[in-house]
């Protein structure tokens, strides 16, 4: 019969992994089981005021139409399935604080306490940046935007916008000015993963600032002033976060004194206190220490005590002489080697007392 490669042990880890494995899938099911159901409820309380959300979010297009003017639905279902995308949408936006939380809440355990400390700020920034941006889109840049589009509209057209393009136009300035609004986190976190230096970052600033417009006309209607709009805010707010992230970044010379300070509080040297006896110390404090017992004295004193005694028991009349660093390395390594064979004679005596049992049952 063959016995198993694997051991109790091999197989014992195994289980464990797996289960803890598995414990993890289930925590992340029952977080994400959470942020859905926190979802649904919201939409549950907003969907019936769908309307009136819709129209406030209408709202400064509206007012830069003709008189009269309105948004228009081209398709039958338009009027149900609009609004109930937009309290999608928006309950997502209200629920982001409590997703993000779960999220924390999952991913916690795994980091160090530092990356704790600093994770929280983060999160909570990188919420109000989102918001903020969403609210610097809807306040500043749509009445700028709707005003411009509706001005240069040719002579005898009537500027009437379907509901659905509305929505998804707001929709995809309100995530690109949020996304854009996150730059000064982003540029924390690049400091902060070692990628690039607070310097470098400064000194790349005209390619920051041409990839800002770049992105400006990606994300954003072919138009000047939404471009700059955009183009603007991620520029000023990068150099926010370059001031940021020079104030994360911890100096050198700060690192040198924490670390000396750390040694003074373990008890360590430092220039105050004097230096612990050696054996080089002279004869007075050799004797000093004589009333000591020896299981306190370290070993460099305890070979010390030794060897004076040892003097005085042979009447030896020359005075006391301490042990040079030589002869003390010499009588440290023969304690070494004494003691390293006590246990392979130890050893040696262990294994012989395993084996006589078998040889006795070997006999029989």
């Amino acid at each position: 019969m063959t016995q198993s490669s694997k051991s109790p042990e091999t197989e014992n880890d195994g289980l464990d992994a797996e289960q803890g494995l598995l414990g993890h899938l289930i925590e992340l099911r029952t977080r994400l089981m959470r942020s859905v159901l926190v979802m649904l409820v919201v939409i549950l309380a907003l969907y019936p005021f769908d309307g009136q959300i819709f129209t406030w979010l209408s709202g400064p297009l509206i007012r830069h139409l003709p008189q009269g003017g309105h948004l228009i639905a081209t398709a039958v279902a338009d009027t149900f399935l609009v609004p109930f995308k937009l309290v999608v949408v928006l309950s997502f936006v209200i629920s982001l604080p409590y997703i993000l939380h779960q999220v924390w809440s999952f991913v916690a355990p795994g980091l160090y306490r530092h990356e704790r400390r600093l994770a929280v700020p983060l999160l909570v920034s990188s919420v109000l940046l989102f918001y903020l941006g969403m609210a610097f889109a809807y306040f500043v840049v749509f009445p700028l935007v709707f005003g411009f589009f509706t001005r240069i509209a040719p002579q005898g057209v009537e500027v009437m916008t379907d509901m659905g393009h509305y929505l998804n136009f707001v929709l995809k300035m309100f995530m690109a000015f949020g996304a854009a609004f996150e730059v000064p986190v982003a540029t924390v976190l690049l400091v902060m993963a070692g990628v690039v230096s607070p310097d470098d970052l400064a000194r790349k600033r005209p390619y920051v600032i041409v990839a800002a417009f770049v992105i400006g006309m990606l994300l954003t209607p072919p138009d000047i002033v939404s471009q700059t709009m955009l183009a603007l805010p991620i520029w000023l707010l990068f150099e926010v976060g370059l001031v940021f992230s020079r104030m994360v970044v911890p100096k050198p010379t700060d690192e040198t004194d924490e670390d000396a300070d750390e040694g003074g509080d373990e008890g360590g040297p430092s220039d105050d206190q004097p230096p612990p006896s050696s054996p080089t110390a002279p004869a007075g404090g050799a004797a000093a220490a004589a009333d000591i017992p020896e299981e306190e004295l370290t070993e460099a004193e305890r070979l010390t005590r030794r060897y004076q005694e040892g003097a005085a028991d042979a009447g030896d009349d020359e005075p006391y002489r301490p042990l040079t660093d030589a002869e003390m390395d010499a009588e440290l390594d023969a304690i070494e080697e004494a003691e390293q064979a006590e246990e392979e004679a130890a050893e040696q005596d262990a294994s012989d007392t395993e084996e006589k049992p078998e040889g006795s049952r070997s006999d029989k």
